[in-house]
């Protein structure tokens, strides 16, 4: 599971190509969630934010990095979209024109979460 940072082997960060396919995938998979019913109770009038897509450097893998709107049911949304996952990909793949759609695997953004944090120590730093 590579982080939000991650690096290749290389050194280098991702490609144009992994850019492009991710912020597509992003699109297309926020529309999906936007419009279609999956019958989940866990999915339930939750409101999902897509903060970042990642794809491996061969397209094959795509990491979701995702938070529900309020951070409420954190729990219960990460396995359920998990589980859904194959579903979502069958959508994904009628709306994203590539020769293989990427596996979607998605995981909770912590980024919002770090960003609160920094803010209260610089708050704190500041009250002295």
């Amino acid at each position: 599971m590579p982080s939000k940072t991650r690096r290749l082997q290389s050194g280098k960060g991702p490609s144009q190509r992994q850019l492009r396919v991710g912020e597509t995938l992003r699109h297309a998979l926020s529309e999906i969630l936007l419009r279609e019913d999956f019958f989940d109770p866990d999915l339930a009038n939750v409101s999902i934010t897509i903060s970042e897509i990642t794809v491996s450097p061969d397209l094959t893998n795509a990491w979701v990095y995702t938070m529900p709107l309020g951070g409420v049911n954190i729990e219960g949304i990460l396995p359920a979209l998990n589980r859904l996952a194959p579903l979502i990909q069958s959508f994904v793949a009628k709306k994203v024109h590539l020769r293989r759609t990427p596996r979607l695997r998605f995981l909770l953004d912590e980024s919002f979460e770090n960003a609160a944090r920094m803010n209260e120590l610089f708050a704190a730093i500041q009250r002295g």
